[in-house]
């Protein structure tokens, strides 16, 4: 028989009606009445907090992008050995950088040199002297009622504001102030160079850290799996009612395929509403981000513009994924016409195909296990693979192990009894309320593992004792330093301030063999540096230093002998010196190296202030080293004024025993920032779900009450429901979280070890926020807790 002209190949046929059961279901759940709009308002709450958090993830390259092209388009530094010649397109900038409570300033001088003298990134005109233009999180501060100090410290007058090109956050402390008289040439560890323009001409690539890698690889991926947990079990929402619903449509003809096709209809129509409402929460948090700073860090809202590529991905994968999830969870439910066959006791879970995850997550990890950092990269698809399996196997085993326990639960309180009655006949559903904490917290639990193990690679001690010092000052050259120490000494706050200088010598005038260190200071401040037998005005010294090496110290000796003639700042041929010739005294004495000196490099010779010829003043490098009284408040504050009015582009900075990679403290920040984003996600979603479970019992609950239950026994249940999942998904995060962290120390060629405290945190974190939800969703508990719940239409 010739198929007729309207039929359809039967593939298109298939197709076509498929789609139509799509379509039927979207239908129904946009047009199913109060119920329906209800059911399909939580699940677009909560697939769109996931896919704001998605789009704000797919929007972190460029975040990371922007800030570098800020950075280099502002670059300013030269580190040539010679000095460009002054001309009328080029501008000297020194860096006068500065701290306020913790928080960074940026600060550059600027002195054109010409009519065509370069701005800055940001910048309409070059402030005069005595001016300054700033970043607008500066100038709220300087009008704050808790800035003096800090108006003090920088006391021109504001003229602008700089722009968005010349910052990377708006939250970021910055200000170019005018100067004249800036020198190019000056030393002592101040910088001043003289640009053509700003920028930096040859950006380099730096060599990308496997560890380093590895760690945002693994980042990325925790933070994100709670993300598709949470999208996955919001397009669930309401599966109990809908199910119903659907055994009202086979008793009018629809057989098992169709029903399940128009249910994933109406998880479809959820997923898209929910990404509408996701897009519109993401453009709200754009906004808002603009004007918050998380941990330090902040960014402008055009930063977060998301890559077209990844957010059509996004576009895709909701909706893809909430018709299969849909789809895969039918399976598990007979709709008949005469009911929903769910109620009866379901199959046993079976534990082998759940096991299979996390030990196939293991093989893929296995092959890297010992790499470490010196045999190459990690493979970034085994490292994605093998984690991502890891977590999945969280959320495949928290059902069985929820199943299991809760079938072995008895006698109890009668809360304690409704409690484990409801997790017997749902136990799938308890566990995918808390299957979102449980990966949260093992992802969390193996980062913290990690970064604990790897923290020592990127911390390096500074040999610097605060106890000995808390500040230090360094200033440029032809500067008076015993003047600058005595204006610390009065400083308030300040109990203790040395001054102490630096220049070398040389046998030679010009070209010498050997150089020799040189350090100047008055008695108090040498003892400082070494002990001394006995010390007065004039006296000079002979240090040899045990952690330099023999050879040198051999060479101190055979430079240095009494009546010798030296030359201080001696020449060489690319880089002239003042030479000033100083003889070696007769009376030469001999210090010893104190192991906790001011100055843990100081070696060859200590002078007293009059020892040294006044004319070898002028090259002199001048530090100042400065104790402060913990207790007055804002000393250190103080400190910086003070340093701000003796010289403006003074360099100061606090004393600390290690310093961290910036690389790895900005990784980590980003983890921080991170997890506060996954967490607020946890608990939104959370009480969506915990709303939509009330929402679905509010007739069984008004029952109860109508017997004469109590509200406090139900709202015990409620709270023994969420407890007992929560507990297990803990439990099992940690094992999980431990077996990860330990296999990422391993492949790091890191020693294991647990730092405990990190895990109870993380395990009480994921507990105060199920609490914190529990708490929150009481009030509507009590408001459903009424007979009049009972009423229907």
């Amino acid at each position: 028989m010739k198929p007729r002209r309207g039929d359809l190949p039967r593939g298109r046929g298939w197709a076509r009606g498929s789609f139509g059961d799509l379509v039927m279901g979207a239908r129904f759940a946009v047009t199913g009445g109060r119920e329906g709009w209800v059911r399909m308002t939580l699940t677009a709450v909560g697939v769109g907090l996931g896919v704001a958090l998605l789009l704000l993830t797919t929007a972190l390259p460029n975040v990371f992008a922007a800030r570098h092209r800020v950075e280099e388009a502002r670059y300013d530094y030269t580190f040539s050995s010679t000095t460009r010649p002054k001309a009328d397109d080029t501008v000297l900038v020194a860096a006068t950088d500065t701290q306020w409570h913790s928080k960074d300033v940026r600060g550059r001088l600027l002195e054109p040199e010409g009519p065509r003298a370069p701005l800055p990134p940001g910048v309409g005109r070059f402030p005069a002297k005595g001016e300054m233009v700033v970043s607008p999180a500066l100038r709220d501060l300087l009008a704050s009622d808790g800035a003096r100090l800090l108006r003090k410290r920088l006391p021109h007058r504001v003229v602008g504001t700089i722009g968005e090109s010349g910052l990377i956050g708006s939250h970021e402390l910055a200000y170019y102030a005018g100067a004249e008289g800036l020198d190019p040439d000056a030393g002592g560890g101040v910088r001043v160079d003289r640009l053509a323009h700003f920028g930096d001409p040859h950006p380099t690539v730096e060599k990308a850290d496997p560890v380093l890698l590895l760690m945002v690889l693994v980042v990325f991926v925790v933070l994100l799996m709670p993300v598709a947990v949470f999208i996955a079990a919001a397009v669930r929402f309401g599966g109990e009612r809908r199910d119903r619903r659907l055994a009202a449509l086979r008793l009018v003809g629809s057989d098992s395929g169709m029903t399940r096709r128009i249910a994933a209809g109406e998880a479809l129509a959820g997923a898209l509403l929910g990404l509408a409402v996701g897009t519109v929460f993401f453009l709200i948090g754009r906004q808002v981000a603009g004007s918050v700073q998380v941990l330090g860090e902040s960014v402008f809202p055009s930063y977060l513009d998301p890559s077209p590529a990844l957010v059509a991905l996004v576009a895709v994968a909701v909706p893809a994924s909430a018709v299969l999830v849909t789809l895969l969870a039918m399976r598990g439910v007979v709709v008949e016409p005469l009911g929903v066959v769910r109620t009866a006791r379901p199959a046993r879970r079976r534990l082998w195909w759940r096991l299979l995850l996390p030990l196939a997550g293991l093989a893929l990890l296995y092959p890297m296990v010992g790499k470490g950092r010196d045999s190459g990269g990690f493979n970034q698809y085994l490292v994605t693979g093998g984690v991502l399996l890891l977590l999945v196997g969280v959320t495949a085993l928290l059902p069985w192990i929820v199943e299991r326990v809760v079938a072995r639960l008895g006698a109890g309180p009668v809360s304690w009894q409704l409690a484990v009655r409801r997790l017997q006949l749902s136990s799938g559903t308890a566990a995918r309320m808390v299957n979102g904490i449980a990966v949260a917290v093992a992802g969390a639990i193996a980062l913290q593992m990690l970064f604990a193990g790897v923290e020592s690679q990127y911390t390096k001690d500074t040999g610097r004792d605060p106890n000995r010092a808390s500040m230090e000052i360094t200033l440029p050259d032809h500067r008076d330093v015993a003047a600058a120490g005595e204006a610390f000494r009065k400083t308030e706050g300040v109990r203790v301030a040395m001054a102490l200088s630096t220049a070398s010598v040389g046998e030679k005038r010009t070209e010498p063999e050997s150089l020799v260190d040189l350090t100047v200071g008055d008695c108090a401040a040498l003892r400082e540096v070494a002990r001394l037998p006995s010390c007065r005005d004039g006296d000079v010294f002979r240090l040899r230093n045990p952690h330099y090496d023999a050879s040198y110290n051999d060479s101190i000796g055979s430079v240095v002998r009494p009546e010798r003639q030296l030359y201080v700042d001696p020449s060489y041929s690319d880089e002239p010196g003042l030479e000033v010739p100083w003889r070696v005294p007769a009376g030469l004495k001999q210090a010893s190296y104190r192991e906790d000196a001011l100055q843990n490099a100081a070696n060859g010779l200590l002078l007293t202030p009059s020892a040294l010829p006044a004319k070898a003043r002028t090259v002199l490098h001048g530090h100042v080293f400065v104790r402060i009284d913990e207790s007055v408040p804002d000393a250190q504050e103080y400190v910086r004024n003070t340093a701000a009015r003796v010289e403006p582009a003074a360099d100061v900075f606090t004393w600390t025993a290690t310093e961290e990679s910036t690389k790895y403290t900005s990784l980590r920040t980003g983890l921080f920032v991170g997890a506060v984003c996954v967490l607020a996600l946890i608990g939104a979603s959370l009480l969506v779900s915990q709303l939509e479970q009330l929402r679905e019992r509010r007739k069984l609950l008004s029952s109860l009450v109508a017997f004469g239950t109590r509200r406090r026994t139900l709202g015990l249940s409620v709270l023994w429901q969420t407890a007992v999942p929560i507990v297990l998904g803990l439990l099992l995060s940690s094992v999980v979280g431990l077996t990860l962290g330990a296999v990422l120390l391993k492949m790091t060629a890191t020693p294991v070890s647990v730092d405990w405290a990190s895990v109870l945190s993380m395990t009480g974190v994921g507990a105060a926020v199920v609490l914190a939800v529990t708490l929150l969703s009481l009030p509507p508990l009590l408001r459903l807790m009424r007979p009049d719940g009972l009423r229907t239409e």
